[in-house]
């Protein structure tokens, strides 16, 4: 599964399929094939694009997001509170909660991460979140953890707490590259992990 999980730069993510579903596309090519799934976590620019999910868009497309999202985006959106869920084919969608202790994303945005469930794997993709109360819910095999902490997301510490509580096999920074964290902050991050879990730092598709 490790293998089918593909980083577009910044928060932005694909999972070839099936079902192919792509995490909050920003400044990504347009696809030959569209997207079965888009899943947008909160309205913020960079996560809710519509241009880009214009490009993604099929007649099946599945558009998936909070209700703050939905309003940015034109068609149908399904709408997930936290800890609602759907199917989309062999996959299960659960959104949880995603907000920081700070004005970045408060929890009154409403804003949310995500869990896939797909060919027996978990894949938890945190979204702008600090490690708050809900997430000792979640369980994951891999976990996708933004390294941008200056926007209130979670620190290197708090993510190495996050991690020794989820206990998942792999993590995989999101959040930098282009905006918000840098490569220091994913080598921080990885040192900081010391062994805990598999590290993956990703090349750019």
């Amino acid at each position: 599964m490790i293998d089918r999980i593909q980083w577009l730069g910044h928060g932005s993510f694909r999972i070839q399929g099936p079902p192919l579903i792509y995490i909050n596309p920003w400044r990504v090519a347009r696809s030959a094939f569209h997207a079965d799934v888009i899943l947008v976590t909160n309205d913020q620019y960079d996560h809710c694009s519509p241009a880009d999910i214009q490009k993604l868009r099929g007649p099946d497309t599945i558009i998936v997001g909070n209700p703050a999202a939905s309003m940015c985006l034109d068609g149908d959106v399904t709408l997930l509170r936290a800890w609602q869920s759907i199917n989309a084919g062999p996959a299960r969608i659960t959104a949880v909660p995603a907000y920081t202790f700070t004005d970045h994303h408060p929890v009154s945005k409403g804003g949310v991460g995500y869990v896939i469930s797909i060919d027996y794997f978990d894949i938890y993709y945190a979204g702008s979140t600090d490690v708050v109360p809900d997430l000792g819910h979640v369980q994951a095999d891999i976990a996708i953890l933004p390294v941008a902490a200056g926007q209130g997301t979670m620190s290197v510490d708090r993510t190495v707490d996050l991690v020794h509580q989820m206990k998942p096999h792999w993590v995989i920074p999101s959040h930098w590259g282009t905006i918000g964290g840098t490569k220091l902050d994913v080598h921080a991050l990885a040192r900081a992990l010391d062994g805990q879990t598999t590290f993956i730092v990703p090349e750019k598709n």
